[in-house]
């Protein structure tokens, strides 16, 4: 053991009276805390957790966009929107997964790969959740994870009743569905100050983060 680290621990005993903590202790004091969530979570502002996330979402520490549609059918529509009121061309990387895939993208130029520097990608989300107004992506054939941090501009649909209201209901939900390879939570778009302390957009990922809530 170094000495640094023999100092830490010596600080951490002492901050705990000297004698090692029991773990019959830590465990009840665990249990405590979970024994009422709603002590603990933040509270959500009033309505549905629909409601909840498209506020979360568009708050400035997510600082994404939203548009809401009926059905997901209506998503081709909504991309050309984007497109239009982003001076972007008319051309989309589109996530091969079925739903997507099966709509009528007359109008578009849809491509099934992800280059490195693609200007739009267009993908869906698993789930949404509430108290973060973060997606969750899962890994597969269908859903490539670099469609989620290759594109400039990343569309995402998500349907309504994917939604759920913290993030340890999504714990409980993906505990019913076979395990991915690969998990994503991705809350807003990426930045960093690392740089001379100047704030980067897009450090890690899609510059801009726009998300279109399908009602059914």
């Amino acid at each position: 053991m170094t000495k640094a680290r023999a100092t830490i621990l010596q600080a951490v005993r002492a901050a705990l009276g000297g004698a090692p903590a029991d773990p019959g202790t830590i465990a009840a004091e665990a249990a405590a805390l979970l024994a009422d969530p709603d002590a603990i979570r933040p509270r959500l502002p009033p309505g549905d957790p629909v409601a909840a996330f498209a506020e979360r979402v568009v708050s400035p520490k997510v600082d994404a966009t939203l548009e809401r549609i009926d059905r997901l059918d209506a998503l081709p529509a909504a991309v050309a929107r984007y497109l239009a009121a982003q001076a972007l061309p008319p051309a989309v990387a589109l996530q091969p997964a079925p739903e997507l895939l099966a709509l009528d993208w007359r109008g578009l130029e849809i491509r099934r790969s992800m280059s490195a520097d693609e200007a739009v990608g267009v993908g869906l989300a698993r789930f949404g959740i509430a108290e973060t107004g973060s997606l969750v992506f899962h890994s597969g054939p269908d859903t490539p994870i670099l469609f989620n941090f290759l594109p400039l501009h990343h569309v995402v649909a998500l349907r309504a009743d994917r939604i759920l209201p913290y993030l340890e209901d999504y714990a409980a939900a993906a505990a019913s569905e076979p395990a991915p390879r690969n998990v994503n939570l991705i809350t807003g778009i990426s930045g960093t100050t690392d740089i001379e302390g100047s704030y980067v957009r897009g450090a890690h990922g899609p510059r801009f983060l726009h998300v279109v809530l399908v009602a059914g």
